[in-house]
């Protein structure tokens, strides 16, 4: 049984922009509709390491141990940090124009998006902290209900990824053909992903 509880705080949880949120968003801006898809199902699928870690208590290495934390949290760092200076390279070059999807490596655009949550370790001790406070007493697998609140929550954020980038999309009609606008969302979400990493880095538990 799922409560309305559960349900509202997923949803506030989930709509808070967040580095999957941005990336998602920026996918859809530069890249179009099917691309913005493919990296909200790679954030989404990203999830379910940490989802699975929590749930069957791998967490409680990441939470003891400050070494492996530390070795997934600059891992992490690293790899937004990659995508900053990716994106921030690239902003000089070019206008939003006009592409079609074939052109683009969709299985890559979602494995970026999947490797963004995997590298985060705060998402599994999140999970951990997160979804027990949901658990019924009277439940008899408190296993099955877990895995059936974090499937819940994946879909939810299924669902609101693909809706930001659709919108992400749409307004990308409205900005092709000018080099400057684009060269400015670049720079802005390159900046933004070089926050998320320092904020990260700067994160202990």
């Amino acid at each position: 049984m799922i409560s309305m509880e559960f349900l509202i705080t997923s949803l506030i949880l989930v709509l808070i922009p967040g580095t999957g949120v941005i990336y998602t968003i920026s996918t859809g801006l530069f890249q179009g509709t099917r691309a913005s898809f493919s990296a909200a199902l790679g954030c989404t699928l990203g999830i379910v390491p940490s989802m699975l870690a929590s749930i069957f208590g791998l967490a409680v290495i990441l939470n003891t141990s400050a070494l492996a934390f530390q070795v997934v949290k600059f891992v992490g760092v690293a790899y937004l940090l990659y995508l900053a200076w990716g994106m921030w390279r690239e902003s000089g070059g070019f206008a939003l124009e006009k592409t079609e999807d074939k052109q683009i490596n969709l299985f890559q655009v979602a494995l970026k998006g999947c490797l963004i949550n995997v590298l985060n370790p705060k998402l599994t001790i999140f999970f951990l902290a997160f979804l027990p406070q949901f658990i019924h007493s009277n439940i008899s697998s408190t296993t099955s209900q877990m895995l059936l609140l974090g499937g819940t929550f994946m879909a939810m954020t299924l669902i609101v990824f693909i809706l930001y980038g659709a919108l992400a999309s749409r307004a990308r009609k409205y900005l092709i053909g000018s080099s400057h606008i684009a060269k400015y969302l670049q720079k802005t979400f390159a900046a933004s992903f070089a926050l998320l990493g320092v904020k990260l880095a700067l994160t202990d538990r």
